[in-house]
């Protein structure tokens, strides 16, 4: 195939130079009717391609195939028998993967760290979860990915389970035994749906985590936005094997997708694939270089530890670790992740992703220089400088893996739609609750609809957010008032 082709990108070129006049959406009319203000913040370029899909770039029929054509040249770049793009995020993808594998109260293997958009996908589908335990680190109180012996036990005791899901990358980089899982689950006769929205990189060098397609997963779905070249929400599912039907995962993404796709997302996710094939092993061996660099030098700042391969890679921890995440532990300077963040955005305006009670995450990509990379430096060796003007971490209280599982007693369709109240969190211990409670990021739900909740769970989620936590999709942010179900089910 042609790869030095962009189908999308080429489609909106001839459109513009056509001098085409659309009486059709959107309304501004290619930055016509939009406000000079407006325009001068977002760009000309940016009105001029935005545009119908059909009736735009294509004809009303779509004879031209642009968009199949687009799909078809990614799936050869990365090694998929389909691709399909969504303009709506990993959020729908992983829905449409699911709603292709389980129905209403069919069973499917889900890790228990699943992103809340899995979460939502069980409750839109009333599918029932048979959730897999992740493996958990008690000294770092970090989740990874389950093992494949946890896959193995769930189907040994849920024979009739449709599939299973697992995430990897995990928001902190570390990865699942893939291939293992895999093999599980096809002498299951059933497919594997990885959520890989944090791998976009990894199909193209082999010092990164060997990517789900090559690792023999079904359904494979990418946030091209997360660590590619894509704009946000621009995301990418693959497909390959015969135990999920292309069409059937067609219609199913059909159904969540929007009607009014974005050409621009189309666009960019078209340019990366080309930007890939052409110099993605120069890219990705440029970013791991740097890496490498930065790890060492952030590790030779006093109080600052780099969690690397031997932190997170073990038995019984993660199988492997995408050197592009850049985790540091501050044990050491005594303040909190989120207290960190702040600090850094407030003093260096440098913007921080992932941060927890105790540590900070800096995601590199191909994008970032000596530039970008020296500047992330310098802010964390003023913010080492400034430790004492840091409050000390706050006591979160943290529980143990055990206490950090409520029980699923319902279905979370069945909690989250149910008749539900919203009651003083000290009074919602040993309710069934009716909503995800997520700190946010990672966005793992600490609790979901359908789970009991438990002391531990409640003081863990009141204490984070005294501490900073994030808990955006609760009624209450704050979690001090919680949704229950009204009508509890029998806990016992």
């Amino acid at each position: 195939m042609d790869h030095s082709t962009a189908p999308v990108l080429d489609a909106l070129v001839a459109y513009q130079a056509q001098d085409q006049l659309p009486f059709t959406p959107p309304g501004h009319k290619q930055g016509r009717g939009a406000d000079p203000r407006v325009r001068a913040v977002l760009g000309d370029a940016l009105f001029d391609a935005d545009m119908l899909a059909v009736s735009g770039p294509d004809d009303r029929t779509t004879s031209q195939g642009i968009l199949k054509r687009a799909e078809a040249l990614m799936a050869d770049a990365v090694g998929a028998e389909h691709t399909f793009f969504s303009t709506c995020g990993s959020s729908l993808s992983v829905k449409a993967a699911m709603l292709s594998v389980a129905g209403p109260h069919e069973k499917l293997l889900v890790g228990r760290d699943a992103h809340k958009s899995v979460i939502s996908g069980l409750i839109l589908a009333g599918i029932r979860p048979v959730w897999v335990d992740p493996q958990w680190d008690p000294d770092l109180h970090l989740a990874h990915p389950p093992s494949p012996e946890s896959f193995r036990a769930a189907f040994a005791e849920h024979p009739d389970a449709r599939g299973a899901l697992v995430t990897s990358p995990t928001p902190y980089g570390t990865c699942a035994d893939i291939a293992a899982v895999a093999t599980l689950c096809h002498e299951h006769g059933v497919p594997l749906i990885v959520d890989e929205a944090w791998g976009a990189h990894l199909p193209f060098h082999p010092e990164l985590p060997t990517w789900a397609m090559d690792a023999g997963a079904d359904v494979c779905v990418t946030s091209v936005h997360k660590m590619g070249s894509g704009l946000e929400q621009g995301s990418v599912f693959h497909l390959q094997g015969d135990l999920v039907e292309v069409d059937t995962l067609a219609s199913r993404a059909d159904l969540l997708d929007t009607t009014s796709p974005s050409v621009l997302i189309y666009a960019a996710l078209d340019g990366w694939r080309r930007q890939m094939v052409e110099h993605g092993h120069e890219l990705m061996e440029g970013a791991l270089d740097r890496a490498r660099r930065v790890r060492a030098a952030i590790e030779d700042i006093e109080g600052l530890h780099v969690n690397d391969r031997d932190d997170f890679c073990a038995p019984g921890r993660a199988f492997d670790l995408d050197p592009l995440q850049v985790f540091i532990d501050l044990s050491g300077v005594k303040f909190s992740g989120y207290d960190a963040a702040d600090w850094m955005r407030r003093h260096h305006r440098v913007n921080l992703h992932t941060s927890d009670h105790r540590r900070i995450n800096a995601q590199l990509t191909h994008a970032d220089d000596e530039t970008t990379t020296e500047r992330l430096l310098d802010g964390l060796r003023d913010l080492v400088a400034h430790a004492d003007e840091l409050p000390p971490a706050p006591d979160i209280r943290v529980p143990d893996p055990a206490s950090l599982r409520p029980r699923q007693v319902t279905l979370p369709r069945d909690a989250f739609f149910g008749a539900v109240e919203q009651i003083p969190a000290d009074r919602a211990v040993g309710r069934v609750c009716a909503e995800m409670l997520t700190p946010y990021p990672p966005g793992i739900p600490a609790v979901l609809p359908g789970e009991l909740l438990d002391r531990a769970v409640v003081d863990y989620l009141r204490s984070g957010a005294d501490a900073g936590m994030l808990i955006p999709d609760a009624a209450d942010g704050s979690a001090a008032t919680i949704r229950v179900s009204v009508h509890d089910v029998d806990a016992d």
